[in-house]
């Protein structure tokens, strides 16, 4: 069973090369593909640099910062189209832990989809401030209560399906493209019937660059979720 991990990045110079290592180097043999929105501080250039030595590694470039939603549906495709059974979304900023790599393949035996969760025993966050935690806790209730969606971490990026599940749920029909999209993934594949299932991460915030959120971000994705919920 083949397993790739999806990355996109856009100005994570200072993270992809540690970040990268850490993944190559579980004993799973995980395929790497980086997705580059022509980063202006050339995190492209180190992506080709790792690809050009590790050949677990692919790099798609792209000619600009056209968001996070399409670029993981973009790495998505290429791992579907390399034949691979597993197929992971996985921030470039240390935030996601690799060690947690191996919990979600043993789980994707049982579960069709395995969700990074923060917010299930065992789970959490760190250097977050309490304004922070509240927003987040409170976005995925927020959700879970207006989509009925079976799932206490309704916006984290840490997650895993097995490839039919990503063949099911029409990839070209999500129309999310901010931190809504990861809301709209794990909706569209509950009502799709598949078993989803949470295990428990510690998110730690990012070691170098900026957080990509914003007020606007958190804002698009509470108003999709009841374009979601309305069907459109």
């Amino acid at each position: 069973m083949r397993s790739m991990i999806i990355m996109p990045t856009y100005n994570e110079r200072d993270n992809l090369e540690r970040i990268a290592g850490l993944v190559l180097g579980q004993e799973q043999g995980f395929w790497l593909t980086i997705v580059d929105d022509n980063s202006p501080d050339g995190t492209g250039q180190v992506a080709d640099q790792l690809a050009a030595t590790h050949e677990r590694v692919h790099v798609i470039h792209r000619k600009g910062k056209l968001g996070l939603g399409t670029a993981y549906i973009t790495g998505f495709k290429y791992a579907l189209a390399q034949g691979m059974d597993y197929i992971f979304e996985m921030d470039a900023d240390l935030s996601h832990g690799p060690e947690y790599l191996p919990r979600f393949l043993a789980e994707l035996e049982h579960y069709d989809v395995v969700l990074g969760s923060r917010y299930i025993p065992g789970g959490g966050t760190t250097h977050w401030g309490l304004g922070r935690r509240l927003i987040s806790r409170g976005g995925s209730l927020y959700t879970r209560l207006i989509l009925g969606l079976p799932v206490n971490d309704c916006t984290g990026g840490f997650n895993a399906f097995r490839r039919q599940v990503l063949m099911a749920i029409d990839l070209d029909r999500i129309t999310s493209n901010g931190y809504s999209f990861q809301i709209e993934l794990k909706y569209r594949c509950h009502r799709k019937g598949f078993r989803l299932h949470e295990i428990p991460i510690n998110f730690v915030d990012r070691r170098a660059g900026r957080s990509k959120m914003s007020r606007q971000i958190f804002m698009e994705a509470m108003l999709k979720v009841w374009q979601l919920r309305f069907g459109r």
